[in-house]
């Protein structure tokens, strides 16, 4: 099958059945950047109502580039890989010093800039700049594989530029970003994973060889995961009257330079939570074992035991800050998050 084939009836399709999202009100690269950076590793569902706060807040790039850190993370909170975040914003500070404030047109300046990798440059090169580069992310592998009956691993960097140079060859002129975007959107609501795509649906159904062997839930070949670290701590939720502790993580590493609850390495009973507690300088009151939870990164799984100690005063090494400061301005990762109901109990 040769892949030229696809690409006329992939756009009347398209045309009919393209879902309204915000990011596609126009081909503004800002937009177009901050949306697909949003989107890796995200749902559409879950990335639209933080688009639009972000946009109403930092409307330019000249605006992420000078937003303070703290409204930032506020922004990004409860949306995970916060090294996007701080990664737009240097982009957006390069973009502001070497371009003048204007989002660069080259795949190859878009590419340069920070956190900006082969398919992020070629969605905002084909979407905004109407570029026949190809964006190969998951959706698209899965087409293409699918379309091919193509069984080889592609979560590779060799066989990704394989798919993104097959696809270079029939890139529709004049529809560059509409081609980048059908291929997309066939992934995430046709092509969909698992053993059940919606192949009735699919306007490429007569060209595909995967559907033609009935093969589809065989595609794409996907080398089984290694198993998640896991990983046990015990998280303090220090309270003095309406102000609770908080702390910066360590720079570097998982969730590096965010706030978090204190804690400690592995599950403490409540003498040894005392213990650690009056290790770090603070006078504990009345000490409550409130729950625990899980939460899982991509490879490493933390089951947290929570305590809420009461204190007779702020002390230790921490920020104390107040229950509306954690709720407006201070973000929080969503592990740490899933205690803040249990942090404000009681506070107004």
């Amino acid at each position: 099958m040769q892949l030229f084939n696809i690409v006329e009836p992939l756009l009347e399709w398209y045309d009919k059945n393209a879902r309204s999202l915000p990011w596609r009100e126009n081909h503004d690269p800002y937009r177009v950047w901050v949306s697909e950076i949003m989107l890796q590793q995200t749902r559409v569902a879950a990335v639209i109502p933080y688009f639009l706060r972000f946009m109403e807040q930092l409307p330019t790039i000249e605006a992420l580039a000078s937003a303070p850190e703290q409204l930032l993370m506020k922004l990004w909170e409860g949306l995970g890989y916060y090294s996007r975040a701080r990664n737009l914003q240097k982009a957006a500070q390069v973009i502001c010093q070497e371009h003048g404030g204007l989002f660069p047109d080259r795949y190859e300046a878009i590419l340069a800039l920070p956190g900006v990798g082969p398919y992020t440059a070629g969605a905002v090169a084909s979407i905004s700049f109407g570029q026949p580069v190809p964006a190969v992310d998951g959706n698209v592998l899965r087409v293409i594989s699918r379309l091919l009956e193509w069984d080889a691993d592609l979560s590779g960097t060799t066989e990704k530029k394989q798919v993104a140079s097959l696809l270079a060859d029939v890139y529709p002129q004049g529809r560059c970003g509409d081609f980048t975007q059908a291929l997309m959107e066939l992934g995430a609501v046709v092509c969909i994973p698992g053993a059940c795509p919606k192949c009735a649906l699919c306007p490429l159904q007569h060209l595909c060889d995967a559907f033609s062997a009935g093969t589809q839930a065989s595609f794409p070949v996907i080398p089984p995961k290694k198993p998640r670290k896991k990983e046990d701590k015990t998280v303090f939720l220090l309270r003095c009257g309406d102000r609770i502790a908080l702390r910066r993580r360590n720079e570097n590493g998982l969730l590096g330079g965010l706030w978090e609850f204190p804690n400690a390495e592995g599950h403490l009973d409540s003498a040894s939570a005392a213990a650690w507690a009056k290790a770090q300088g603070v006078c504990c009151g009345e000490i409550d074992r409130r729950t625990s939870k899980k939460h899982i990164f991509t490879h490493i799984e933390w089951h947290m035991d929570c305590y809420l100690i009461l204190c007779a005063q702020t002390g230790g090494d921490f920020y104390w800050v107040t229950a509306q400061a954690l709720q407006e301005e201070i973000s929080l990762p969503t592990a740490f998050r899933k205690f803040l109901g249990d942090a404000l109990t009681g506070l107004r």
